[in-house]
């Protein structure tokens, strides 16, 4: 549907006023400039209903998961398939992509012409973007008539959270003691095999069983169980009340962003960033070394991934972190005190949480009491505007003997988790550090 623009309200007064001069005085110049108006508004408007003819919008880009502090690049192609040129096309990208650049106006596109342009948007938000709808506006030379076309969006984005580099931070203790072997299966291959079971599309070849296949006339595989190691949990809090942000301006001088030294201020000011930062790279350090993770967001959907290891599950885990709102409205000891009565014991539980409430240090002496090891990371509502009170909470968690970490906006996110485990319910740091953690 059509859109006017006040010009075209201007000539129809003149119009209306040619018309009047006509009927009044009756002199010739007012019938020619009645008929000038009607021929310049017919022209232009058949005009404008071929201006989007033949018109064809592409957008591509070379990924389709990035992370937060990533540029995102994606180019726009413009191809005019026509022999009759498009004197100016307004591009609205109809993304809900934060900072999305791709609107621009491209103007004198002529017949059988392919015009692109390159957008560049930097990451400050997680979640799934859909690349479009795409609306193109067009009209005749004078804009007294405009045309509408859009096109649907074609392809999505993933943004997960930033990753940070974690040099060293508490681990499972190790084998679980006898009788609390983990009898799960697993895609796997590791040194408990289980058993046989026939071929099925998709296993890999390294898992047959050749004097099995060769007995039974028929293809079998080995079926294995997961290590009997103490597993870690990540439970992130997800409750609406806790999480806070302040006002944000994000960066568009591209430039100033490629070249500059990297700084942990290109993570937005808001607290569900924050958790969700610490919960993505505490989860890859504990898979590179080989551990089975966890995870569990107590928000409104209330995520929960069982343990497992590999890439494989720390795609899971970032999808789900992806995901991940603070919409939730039950407080976070609550679920944490459900979810903890199904631990193995000598798991650790890494807890992240911007609450301040009475109610968490009772249930990190729960989860002691339980046989499992936890972990704090205390998100500092204060820095991000909402309620103080972090600082004591520090010293009660602290005097139980449980690890916990500080993390304020603007702070440095890879240093402030990479602290030694120097035994069970002790933390080891360097002297200089000790005012930032304690």
């Amino acid at each position: 549907m059509g859109k006017r623009s006040s010009s075209l309200w201007v000539v129809l007064l003149l119009l209306g006023l040619s018309l009047f001069g006509l009927a009044a005085i009756g002199q010739s110049i007012y019938s020619r400039l009645s008929y000038f108006w009607v021929l310049l508004l017919l022209g232009n408007w058949v005009w404008s209903k071929f201006s989007l003819r033949g018109l064809e919008i592409r957008r591509s880009s070379s990924i389709r998961r990035g992370a937060i502090g990533q540029v995102f690049e994606e180019r726009y192609q413009v191809k005019n398939n026509l022999r009759l040129p498009k004197l100016w096309l307004e591009v609205k990208d109809g993304s809900k992509l934060p900072g999305s650049s791709g609107s621009r106006v491209y103007t004198l596109i002529g017949g059988r012409q392919v015009r692109s342009t390159l957008s560049r948007t930097r990451l400050v938000k997680r979640g799934v973007y859909q690349l479009g709808p795409t609306t193109v506006t067009s009209g005749d030379p004078f804009g007294f008539f405009q045309e509408q076309i859009q096109f649907p969006a074609q392809d999505s984005l993933w943004v997960f959270p930033m990753i940070v580099e974690i040099e060293h931070f508490p681990g499972p203790p190790g084998l679980l003691p006898g009788g609390e072997a983990l009898h799960r299966r697993t895609h796997q291959i590791t040194p408990n095999a289980a058993g046989i079971r026939q071929y099925l599309p998709g296993d890999s070849f390294n898992r047959i069983h050749w004097k099995s296949t060769a007995r039974r006339n028929e293809l079998m595989v080995k079926e294995f169980e997961l290590d009997p190691l103490a597993e870690a949990w990540i439970l992130v809090d997800g409750q609406r009340a806790v999480h806070n942000s302040l006002p944000y301006i994000q960066e568009t001088d591209f430039e100033r962003l490629l070249f500059r030294p990297k700084k942990q201020q290109d993570l937005a000011p808001d607290s569900e960033e924050y958790a969700a930062t610490a919960a993505a790279s505490i989860t890859r350090y504990y898979l590179r070394r080989g551990r089975s993770v966890g995870l569990m967001v107590s928000s409104e959907t209330g995520d929960l991934l069982a343990p497992d290891r590999g890439p494989r599950q720390l795609d899971k885990i970032l999808e789900a972190l992806a995901l991940y709102k603070a919409d939730g409205h039950t407080p976070f000891a609550g679920v944490v005190t459900d979810q903890c009565r199904h631990l193995p014991r000598g798991s650790t539980v890494v807890l992240i949480t911007p609450s301040t409430h009475d109610d968490i240090p009772l249930v990190v002496d729960q989860l002691i009491r339980l046989g499992l090891r936890p972990v704090l990371i205390m998100i500092n509502a204060a820095s991000f505007g909402g309620a103080p009170g972090v600082e004591k909470m520090n010293e009660l968690i602290s005097s139980l003997g449980v690890p916990t970490v500080v993390l304020s906006n603007e702070d440095d996110i890879a240093q402030k988790l990479s602290f030694s485990w120097s035994h069970p319910g002790a933390l080891s740091i360097a002297p200089e550090r000790a005012s930032e953690i304690i």
